[in-house]
């Protein structure tokens, strides 16, 4: 016999949006996500260095994921990785956005595995389970470099310096003080001259570090330079590399928001004094609502986990890449993005409305769902990736490799 649950003795239905946890790194993650979980509010609010989170993540080794197995890695599929992130999202933007950002100077070291200086640095960066953080920053202009004997001085900084604050390992890129040339080098993030001002004050995404990083004098060595070579065709994946994190990061939260939103309508919010329901969750709006928001999240899921099997195909090609299963993978990756950050908008404002005016309090942290996707979703314009994807389905023709396509 079926017992019908009273007012005061709700019965939730099982988690919403779990991974198989027959992946044993899936399982990890899912681990590591409920101890997360239990301080997410307190961290965001608070912003700084998420420490002891990083800690975790190191003891754990996902943070050799994506690392070859000849290297001392896991060697993992991009995909895994991704579902790593979407699962930290559900609780803790800052981390997940961390954890997939991590992974960007390890893929371009692993695209690159036949030169011997990026064998050395995934095999070192597994021994020590090293955490990465980047100051690439494509837009800015203000680091420059001189070439002196055995290396380069750096001076000047780079903003948006996500991870850096907790990184062992950073990849810094640079100008050429005389002809501009572009420059990558991984150093230690603890290098004399190096100072990570970790001054991060954003509306969302609080524990990212993703402030700046200021160079005074600081010596590069020329054994740490990046050689130039001839681009393999599955280096050009690096945008799209960038874009996975982001949408697997609006599917997260919108995914957590939801779950969060659910478990509270049917445990604390009250019924409106007009509905003629005793139960808020008996209120056919409020069935409706979260009928349109379940349904919506359904779909930028099924997008972003076809946009990470076409990411996991891409990489498997490694120098066969062709150009146009290269465009196939971006128009993949852009389209997922478009709908997992509008539906990541939408989902993380309108659980307020499902959940009720006492939901909308500081404590309770349903906020950060939206400020974090938020505060991404302006640093990547929805606008010119729906463009490329529009400008595709008309002509056929894929968008030019760049930063953001």
């Amino acid at each position: 016999m079926t017992v019908k649950p009273t007012s005061f003795e709700p019965a939730l239905p099982p988690v919403l949006f779990e991974q198989d946890q027959t992946n044993p790194y899936l399982a990890k993650a899912i681990e590591l996500r409920e101890i997360f979980a239990v301080d997410a509010v307190e961290r965001d609010q608070q912003g700084g260095r998420p420490s002891d989170q990083i800690r975790r993540l190191k003891e754990s080794g996902l943070v050799n994921l994506l690392i070859p197995r000849e290297f001392g890695g896991e060697g993992q599929p991009y995909s895994t990785a991704l579902r790593i992130v979407r699962e930290f999202a559900k609780v803790d933007g800052s981390l997940a956005h961390l954890f997939g950002y991590h992974f960007s100077p390890i893929q371009n070291a692993v695209t690159s595995g036949r030169d011997e200086r990026s064998a050395a640095i995934l095999r070192r960066s597994a021994e020590g389970r090293w955490f990465w953080g980047n100051t690439t920053n494509s837009f800015s202009k203000s680091l420059f470099g001189r070439k002196v004997e055995g290396g380069v001085l750096l001076n000047g900084d780079r903003p948006f310096a996500s991870g850096s604050h907790v990184a062992d390992y950073l990849m810094v890129a640079w100008e050429d003080e005389k002809t501009n040339a572009r420059r990558f080098a991984y150093i230690p993030a603890n290098r004399p001259g190096i100072t990570i001002a970790d001054d991060w004050d954003g509306i969302g995404q609080r524990q990212t570090g993703s402030g700046r990083v200021f160079y005074k004098d600081v010596r590069v060595r020329d054994d740490e330079i990046l050689s130039e070579r001839p681009k393999d065709p599955s280096e050009l994946l690096i945008p799209q590399q960038q874009q996975s994190v982001l949408l697997n990061v609006f599917v997260g939260s919108a995914q957590g928001a939801l779950n969060a939103a659910r478990d509270y309508t049917v445990t604390t919010s009250r019924p409106w004094i007009y509905s003629g329901v005793e139960r808020h969750s008996d209120d056919p709006w409020i069935k409706r609502q979260y009928g349109e928001l379940w349904t919506k999240v359904q779909a930028a899921t099924a997008l972003a986990d076809r946009a990470a099997a076409a990411m996991d195909s891409a990489y498997a090609k490694g120098g066969a890449l062709t150009a146009q299963e290269r465009g196939a993978t971006a128009i993949a990756v852009a389209s997922a993005n478009v709908l997992a950050g509008n539906v990541a908008l939408e989902v993380t404002s309108e659980i307020f409305e499902v959940m009720g005016a006492r939901s909308a309090v500081r404590p309770l942290g349903f906020d950060r769902f939206w400020r974090n996707v938020r505060i991404h979703t302006l640093h990547n314009p929805a606008e010119y990736k729906t463009r490329n994807v529009g400008a595709w389905f008309l002509t056929g023709d894929y968008p030019e490799p760049g930063i953001f396509q």
